[in-house]
């Protein structure tokens, strides 16, 4: 007897939706799923390795870019260290047709002139124009301090200004 017992009511709707084959699944659906899936998996793992792969020559290449823009770099730091040196900076002006200044005169806060302002002369090419401070312009200093002024010129080491008055006493 191999009879089925019939269903009624729920069950009967229940079995309905279920197809009526026999028990085993396809196998062809499933076996397609797998190469599918496998199949994606190595692709994908392809186009990741490609990308990781393109990133290191770019990575590379910048590398190779960075080192020769520092040494360029550097290059370009010699000569600009090259040009601004004393000599190259006197020997540039000589050829421009400068000539080296003369004795500076200075100002004190108080507006009063401090040393004698010299003329530019030309001189020889063997001796290097010094550039005195404003001490050395007053004569030997028997403090250790800045010269300290009154406001009105001393003629012994002052003389007065030439042309137009530079010094203004404060207070008038």
């Amino acid at each position: 007897m191999n009879r089925k017992p019939e269903l009624r009511g729920r069950a009967a709707r229940l079995a309905r939706l279920f197809p009526t084959g026999s028990g085993q699944a396809a196998r062809a659906p499933f076996v397609l799923l797998v190469v599918v899936l496998l199949g994606g998996g190595l692709i994908g793992l392809l186009v990741l390795n490609s990308a990781l792969s393109e990133g290191s020559f770019q990575l590379d290449d910048l590398q190779k870019d960075t080192k020769s823009l520092t040494d360029e770099e550097q290059a370009l730091q010699r000569d600009v260290d090259a040009y601004s040196a004393p000599d190259a900076l006197q020997r540039r002006a000589r050829e421009l047709g400068m000539v080296p200044g003369g004795d500076p005169a200075f100002l004190n806060p108080d507006g009063t002139v401090l040393g004698v302002p010299g003329t530019a002369t030309e001189q020889s090419s063997l001796s290097v124009p010094l550039i005195r401070p404003p001490e050395a312009l007053t004569g030997p200093q028997l403090s250790t301090g800045p010269p300290v002024s009154t406001g009105t010129p001393d003629p012994a080491t002052e003389p007065a200004p030439q042309s137009t008055p530079t010094s203004t006493t404060p207070g008038r």
